[in-house]
């Protein structure tokens, strides 16, 4: 994505999601962080941004403050005018396949969990006592382990690294 103009990238998350977005509770937990550049993608149609997948690295802290790294993904978009065309689908399944070998952690993400689930064997089965800085679906809350490395288990809050 680094040949991408981050001014497109932010239009198209806008035309995604809205301009309000940044009172998502996602926001507040990559805040000031960095995207993770091995793990974030950009789909190209005849020069335009066609979508993007962002990745963030973030931290699980237990309440004794010991921190578990993870990679959170997201957000995933997608021009709306070429929504359900399979293209978050090739987003999703390149950043996977760069986290099998690129990932310094675990996968968590907020999202449908029916979707994820279903094509890329995200669960909250790990997630249960997670928390978030702010609200959410506990459903919506999703992790999968990647390139070896081991889900953070127990109560803990999810937020920058």
């Amino acid at each position: 994505m680094s040949d991408i103009e981050p001014q497109a990238v932010e239009a198209l998350l806008d035309a995604a999601f809205g301009t309000d977005r940044f009172g998502r509770t996602a926001y507040r937990i990559r805040d000031g962080m960095e995207v993770v550049a091995a793990l974030s993608f950009a789909l190209v149609d005849g020069g335009i941004l066609t979508g993007t997948i962002q990745c963030w690295p973030v931290a699980h802290r237990n309440e004794d403050g010991v921190a578990t790294p993870l990679v959170m993904v997201g957000p995933v978009a997608v021009r709306p005018d070429v929504q359900r065309g399979g293209h978050g689908r090739v987003l999703m399944q390149r950043m996977l396949d760069a986290a099998e070998t690129a990932a310094d952690s675990s996968l968590m993400m907020i999202g449908d969990p029916e979707y994820y689930g279903r094509f890329f064997d995200f669960t909250a089965d790990a997630t249960g006592e997670w928390d978030l800085p702010g609200p959410y679906e506990k459903r919506r809350l999703l992790a999968r382990a990647v390139n070896g490395h081991a889900l953070p288990r127990g109560a803990g809050m999810i937020g920058p690294r």
